[in-house]
């Protein structure tokens, strides 16, 4: 069975991926813009729609990211959780109403108005993630690299993350095959034991894996220095592609969002749609 890649590049035939990384990169920053801004539900909505026909334009399925999904939604959750249980009230403040649904304990009651901010809040995250995980999965590293270049971030920044991004499936392939050769050496890596024997062999996979990034991290980084890295203030970058007429399309279709987004958002000088008005 093919193990999933977490947070790699996902080469497919399609629009998303035919962008240059620059185009990516502006509609990812407008986007997150956009999104964070805003807590007008209609914003959000509209936005999330979007998102949706994006997802589905890139080819990238659901089980290539579901991962990084799953991680992401036990964030969403600890992060609505906490927001009720330090203000079960805010919803209440915000909207100046309080229609109240029911009583659990005490100063915790469950509003409508607290339903709607976390309905807003959980949209607001649920516009950005999948945008973000789509411009990973769909930009090559290197271009990733050039794509920081070309809006003004040094060429050593942009290189250092793109070795990162590389490095991540490295990580990841190893991991398995180390585990694979500990298991083969009778250490059990299961569920079947207990909690703390998991753990102490789980060191057997870890100590090795650790010794042998370290061991990788010395020989790029001589051969960058041995190839005279960092000489010279700027570079040229082989897989740079020149804008073409999708480019501009995705950049004016974002940046419109944007201005939408902003004039509707506080069109009443304020950030939060009420509808308890």
């Amino acid at each position: 069975m093919a193990k999933v890649a977490i947070l790699s590049y996902i080469r497919r035939e399609s629009p998303v991926h035919a962008l240059t990384g620059t185009t990516k990169l502006i509609f990812f920053l407008a986007w997150s813009v956009a999104s964070m801004v805003t807590y007008d539900t209609r914003v959000l909505l509209c936005m999330l729609m979007i998102s949706a026909v994006v997802f589905k334009i890139s080819r990238i399925r659901i089980r290539d990211i579901s991962i990084v999904l799953g991680l992401a939604a036990v964030f969403l959750l600890l992060n609505n959780l906490f927001v009720y249980l330090f203000a079960p009230e805010y919803g209440v403040e915000l909207y100046e109403s309080r229609t109240v649904l029911f009583t659990i304990a005490g100063p915790y009651t469950v509003t409508l108005q607290q339903l709607f901010y976390h309905l807003n809040m959980t949209m607001k995250v649920i516009c950005v993630v999948p945008v973000a995980l789509l411009f990973i999965a769909c930009t090559d590293p290197s271009e990733f690299a050039a794509s920081l270049a070309s809006i003004g971030v040094s060429y050593r920044i942009g290189y250092s993350v793109s070795l990162a991004l590389r490095y991540i499936p490295d990580v990841q392939r190893e991991y398995h095959n180390i585990s694979q050769a500990q298991q083969a050496r009778g250490i059990d890596l299961s569920g079947k034991d207990k909690l703390f024997t998991r753990l102490k062999n789980s060191v057997a996979i870890l100590l090795p894996l650790i010794l042998s990034s370290l061991n990788r991290i010395e020989t790029v980084s001589n051969a960058m220095e041995l190839r005279g890295f960092g000489k010279n203030k700027k570079r040229t970058w082989y897989v740079k592609r020149k804008m073409q007429r999708n480019d501009w399309l995705t950049i004016g279709f974002v940046a419109v969002v944007l201005v939408i987004d902003l004039v509707v958002t506080f069109w009443d000088g304020s950030r939060y749609f009420n509808p308890f008005v």
